[in-house]
């Protein structure tokens, strides 16, 4: 919120405001996530070959669902923007939730700048193959571009950036469906799937390849955990924040499986394991002309969408840190008209804009991905810390998952592999991503600590937390 005066009239604080949906809480976490299954998620058949990467996929998938429930019920209880960050602020404490809002930020911007990257890159392919000369194009005004548009959105309101957001991950989504319709069916096509001659059976390098495909199995549903940054603008946290979230949750099984399947039965998979993006590449080998545009616009619209998702993530976790004093507080400042945190929007997207056209894609991504997997692993302390502090019956849920603790201890679990996956790809870069998180928390300690308020710290109207 911000303080604003008027003509010498006492101050007024001016907050978010609660327009969104169920629809739109799907759009957010669908939004940032699809682009995934257009790109990336195939470096994991690189790993572990077609077979190996589709057991990833499914590990990946139930660490994801265990993520999305226990958000579910803390977030849904917790109603405010920030979401993880505002769950580590009531239940562990200023330095744990500077840190954690630091993950979401970086995760959120980093993705946000492989985005960019990847739709100048979409922007290129077209040029060339509509005849322009190859490194002739200069894909740098139609991402600056792009990036002017969403930030526009996102600083004009979070109505009308989500509803853009649900049309066009909405067309991304169909687009694959479309995709698998036409080749099992041959509707357009005379190609077939062929799982059975492309290497499908295979685990090349032998379960030590699938769990090294496990880091990228993790594009497969990467910012589903987003949603909760709705939850200070849903109209009802405790419906919509669940619903959308598990509802996009399934969406994204839906999509990994399908865009595994159809990928799987027209690439072999020692090219799959390195294509850009695969999904228009299984478009090309239909030869159809209908299915070859629809699936470049699928892949624009899911780079789009994810940008716009992240902008907008972002940007509530750092809002939320400036209003708690963990960062200054002029980025807590909300719009008067649009009632945006447009300071923190218009402070984000140039650094975003900036790792986009460096073009340092690898090191970009993987630091989004060490980003959010240091989140996921808080969420279990978390889920225990808050059942324990605020049992059942203590206080009004919107939600409660089911079969506690098991979805938290499966998902501490699953992170650890996956760490150790991380670490067999890109030790050299988890272990400076540590030191920068360790460095980090020196600074906030010595130099923020002393300006944020610790009787703010637990903003719900709750009682006392058991053991306070």
């Amino acid at each position: 919120m911000v303080d604003t005066t008027v003509g010498g009239a006492q101050p007024t604080k001016i907050n978010l405001v609660k327009v969104l949906g169920p629809v739109h809480v799907w759009a957010l976490g669908v939004g940032i996530v699809l682009v995934g299954e257009f790109m990336g998620w195939n470096f994991s058949v690189e790993k572990g070959g077609a077979l190996g990467s589709l057991i990833a996929c499914w590990i990946i998938g139930l660490l994801y669902t265990c993520v999305a429930m226990l958000d579910s019920e803390v977030t849904s209880t917790v109603a405010a923007a920030g979401g993880q960050y505002t769950q580590a602020k009531h239940t562990t404490g200023p330095l744990m939730a500077f840190n954690v809002g630091l993950y979401l930020v970086l995760a959120y911007t980093m993705l946000e700048a492989a985005d960019i990257f990847v739709f100048g890159d979409l922007v290129r392919i077209a040029a060339e193959n509509l005849g322009a000369e190859q490194g002739t194009v200069d894909t740098r005004p139609f991402v600056l571009l792009a990036v002017s548009v969403l930030a526009f959105l996102n600083y004009r309101g979070v109505f009308m950036t989500l509803t853009v957001n649900f049309l066009i991950t909405a067309v991304a989504f169909i687009s694959i469906i479309v995709l698998v319709i036409a080749y099992q069916f041959g509707i357009g096509t005379s190609e077939t799937l062929q799982h059975g001659g492309l290497g499908m059976g295979e685990l090349p390098y032998g379960w030590m390849g699938v769990l090294a495909a496990f880091q990228f199995a993790i594009w497969y549903y990467l910012g589903i955990e987003g949603t909760c940054q709705a939850a200070e603008e849903v109209r009802s946290c405790g419906r919509s924040l669940p619903l959308g979230t598990m509802t996009g949750m399934i969406t994204l099984l839906i999509a990994a499986a399908l865009t595994w399947y159809v990928c799987s039965g027209t690439l072999p998979w020692e090219y799959l394991g390195t294509a850009l993006a695969p999904l228009y590449d299984a478009s090309l080998m239909s030869g159809s002309t209908f299915l070859i545009v629809l699936l470049w616009v699928g892949t624009v619209f899911s780079a789009l969408a994810s940008a716009n998702g992240c902008i907008n993530d972002a940007a509530r976790a750092w809002f939320s840190m400036g209003r708690d004093r963990y960062l200054p507080e002029y980025f807590a400042a909300v719009h008067p008209v649009y009632r945006t945190p447009f300071r923190a929007i218009i402070f984000l997207i140039p650094i975003a804009a900036a790792f986009g056209f460096l073009g340092l894609l690898a090191p970009v991504v993987t630091f989004s991905i060490l980003s959010g997997l240091l989140g996921y692993t808080f969420m279990p302390i978390n889920m225990f810390r808050f059942r324990a502090k605020w049992p059942l019956g203590s206080i009004k849920r919107g939600y409660v998952h089911p079969f506690h603790p098991l979805p938290a201890i499966t998902l501490l679990v699953l992170c650890i592999a996956t760490y150790v996956a991380v670490y067999l790809g890109f030790g050299t870069q988890l272990l400076a991503m540590m030191v920068f998180y360790v460095v980090a928390s020196i600074w906030f300690v010595v130099f923020r600590y002393k300006y944020v308020r610790r009787g703010d710290q637990f903003t719900m109207a709750w009682p006392r937390p058991k053991g306070y």
